[in-house]
């Protein structure tokens, strides 16, 4: 029987389920309920926390969920899987101001702003949306019954990226949640500004994984070779003729897929310093174009890319909640620039 926390998938990546404790019943196991079972084998546990993680498809007998009163049976292989690494760094409380966009006592949606990390890591242990959250949990008038005293993260957006996030606030909402994003129900649009005329609308279907060159960096695995299975689903919006603003639905949620995959079509994200975009793609080589693109780099500090768009069911009541957020105004800037030069320039 093995009672180590075991990592399966790399802790980075969205939509990833980790196996927290894996254990065998003995040969001669009596039939035991499962809750029990786990209770006398989980330090600092409850009978609750057990039936939570149940309900939410988090406990896994010879690797498939179970219901609470699912009775162990001997030689059973017991997995315990949430959607959090084991490892976690401790979160420093920072009176950080963040964009509440709706909050009740299982959920809190937040608008990110650009150049915030979300959570704290190596490099960026201080500052991150996590940081703030945790502060302003701890500040709330009243702690509900199953607040666990941290922030709990089902999906994240990169530094630089804007937009909205779903963040639980109870070990429910948790697993209900990182159930949702991990089976796809979840809705998620995005708002892109790339280099080169993209045509028309696309479906990008490529595997997803760690550059073999670069580790920080995702790549395109067109065989299947290495990485993730990935789809993104791109709509024009507007094009502006060396530009397009488009729109990117998610199918599935790996580390950087609008970018990698954008890129690996040919029309990387505008100002993306990692994956190619913050240089001048599409257009002449004269002074005052140059001068023009360094006026829209300067509006934003990264990539444009921002989070339009977040659907999903509430863990709690079962409703369908969907939230929208306006461009960044950096964001919004830069498109009134393009729109002023394709005018001038009649592209």
């Amino acid at each position: 029987m093995s009672t180590e926390p075991r990592e399966l998938e790399n802790e980075n990546e969205e939509e990833e389920l980790y196996e927290h404790y894996r254990f065998r019943s003995d040969p001669g196991q009596e039939l035991l309920r499962i809750d029990k079972f786990l209770l006398d084998r989980l330090p600092g546990t409850s009978r609750n926390k057990i039936q939570v993680a149940a309900r939410n498809g988090n406990i896994l007998v010879n690797g498939a969920k179970v219901k609470p009163n699912y009775r162990i049976k001997p030689r059973d292989e017991v997995s315990v899987v949430l959607p959090y690494p084991v490892r976690e760094i401790e979160l420093i409380p920072q009176n950080i101001p963040i964009d509440i966009v709706y909050e009740d006592d299982a959920v809190i949606v937040v608008n990110k702003p650009s150049d915030m990390v979300v959570h704290p890591g190596y490099g960026n242990y201080t500052g991150t949306m996590v940081n703030a959250l945790v502060y302003h949990f701890d500040n709330l008038p009243h702690r509900i019954q199953d607040y666990f005293g941290r922030p709990g993260l089902v999906h994240r957006l990169d530094k630089h990226t804007t937009g909205i996030m779903v963040v639980a606030k109870t070990e429910n909402a948790l697993t209900n949640l990182a159930r949702q994003f991990y089976d796809r129900t979840t809705e998620r649009r995005y708002h892109a500004l790339v280099w080169g005329d993209v045509k028309e609308d696309m479906r990008i279907e490529g595997h997803l994984g760690r550059s073999l060159q670069n580790r920080k960096m995702m790549t395109v695995f067109p065989d299947g070779a290495h990485g993730k299975h990935a789809v993104t689903h791109v709509k024009v919006l507007r094009s502006f003729g060396l530009v397009t603003l488009v729109e990117c639905k998610l199918e599935t949620g790996r580390t950087h897929q609008i970018r990698a995959h954008m890129k690996w079509v040919g029309h990387p994200l505008f100002h993306d310093l990692e994956y190619g975009g913050d240089t001048i793609l599409r257009g002449t080589t004269s002074g005052p174009y140059k001068q023009f693109i360094q006026n829209c780099f300067d509006l934003i500090p990264g990539q444009a890319l921002h989070a339009k768009t977040l659907g999903f069911e509430h863990p709690e009541t079962g409703k369908w909640l969907q939230f929208d957020s306006e461009l960044p105004e950096g964001f919004q800037e830069i498109l009134r620039k393009w729109e002023t030069y394709t005018q001038g320039n009649q592209l």
